[in-house]
Order: C-alpha cells, then structure tokens, then sequence
C-alpha cells in the first residue's frame, strides 16, 4: 500500500524545519555571546545569558551561574590573568524548550614562570544546557570536558621549567591548568570531567541526552 505526500505536508514539514533551524541559531547566539561578553569583560552581559537557577561546573568553579560571572569579574579586577577562547563551530541540539550545545573551545592564557613569559593552552568541549522560558532562551548549564593542556615560551629560544613533581596529583586532561590554578591561590578541583575519565564522560552525554528528550 503506498502513501502519498501532499503539500500540506511539504509545507508542514518546511515549518518545522524552519523552526528548528530559527531555534538552533538562537541557542548558538545565546552561548556566542556568553563567551564574548566573558572575554571582553562585560559582566552584565554575561549575567544575562544565565537563568538565575543555572548552574556551572568548571576547573575553578562549582556553583551558580551567577557566582561564575562574579568570580570571573573578581579574578580580572584583581589584574590576574583571563583564558582567551577560539571556539570551534558549536553543535545544537533543540528538543522543544531545551537544548543542548557542544563546542570545542581553546583556551589562551598569558602567564609568568618564574620570570619567563609563556602561554598556555588548554583544550576543553563546553557543554550548555539551555532553557526556552517566556519566550527567552537561556543558559541553564554549562560543564567543561577537558581534552589536554600545554605550556610554552611566548618568546622562542627561552626555557620554561615545571618541577614534575609539582603535577603529582593533578589529573592528565588539565595537569597544566590546575597546576597554574593552584599557583594563583584557587584550589582546582580533581574531578572534573576529562577525556582521561572516559566512563564518566560517557555518563555524562548519557544524562544530557536523558534530559533533552524530558518535556
């Protein structure tokens, strides 16, 4: 038996791709401008991509959204140094009111080693949840997947020393970056999600999914 397509159904179909496609540029703005506002230090900006439930889960930080933004803020008055980020193109995934968006981020930070300028980098995938309420999308979470960090002289031909020793105890997806973390007086955390906790991360995309297709 074979089924026909009309065109109210093309044009259905047309509708909802349409939306879909509206929906998943708006979750990619909302996140584009968290982490351009972060950048650039416009802290009210930033506030305003998080609902005031958020949460956010990163090496220095577990907490509110809020509280991400206000330690943020503190960190760059007291003159330390801010990562920079080169965002990879973001994925959306828009489910109804909720979406999820992955991007690969690179992490640029400035920083002195014992009298040496350096930089370094870390690799990380930033995971945010969002929320659609009254109409507004917004950041409900975000959690960083940690790849690798690496460390360099900002000028070829000098030499930048780490004591081993000094990453004992310092997981291998973010050694440099809790190490440098450490170095400024913040504790970092040892269990964030890395890509050298493999069942973890698994767990992790498993409840994310879970959670999209809740409506």
């Amino acid at each position: 038996m074979s089924t026909s397509i009309t065109d109210s159904d093309l044009a259905s179909n047309e509708a909802l791709a349409q939306r879909e496609a509206l929906d998943a540029s708006a979750v990619i703005q909302v996140v584009l401008a968290e982490r351009q506002a972060r950048d650039r230090g416009w802290w009210d900006r930033m506030a305003d991509s998080f609902w005031p439930d958020s949460t956010v889960r990163l090496s220095w930080h577990k907490g509110s959204g809020a509280g991400f933004v206000a330690g943020t803020q503190a960190i760059a008055e007291r003159g330390q140094e801010i990562a920079l980020h080169q965002l990879s193109a973001p994925v959306a995934h828009v489910r109804g009111d909720r979406a999820f968006v992955e991007s690969t981020a690179t992490m640029r930070m400035a920083v002195n080693i014992d009298g040496v300028a350096g930089n370094l980098t870390t690799t990380v995938r930033l995971n945010y949840r969002l929320e659609r309420r009254d109409g507004r999308w917004r950041i409900f979470s975000l959690d960083a997947i940690y790849e690798n960090t690496t460390l360099f002289p900002a000028v070829p031909g000098q030499v930048i020393t780490v004591d081993p020793d000094e990453l004992t105890g310092y997981r291998s997806s973010y050694a440099l970056l809790a190490w440098n973390i450490a170095r400024r007086g913040i504790t970092p955390s040892t269990e964030d999600l890395g890509d050298d906790r493999p069942d973890d991360v698994k767990a992790f995309y498993d409840g994310v999914w879970s959670w999209l297709e809740q409506q």
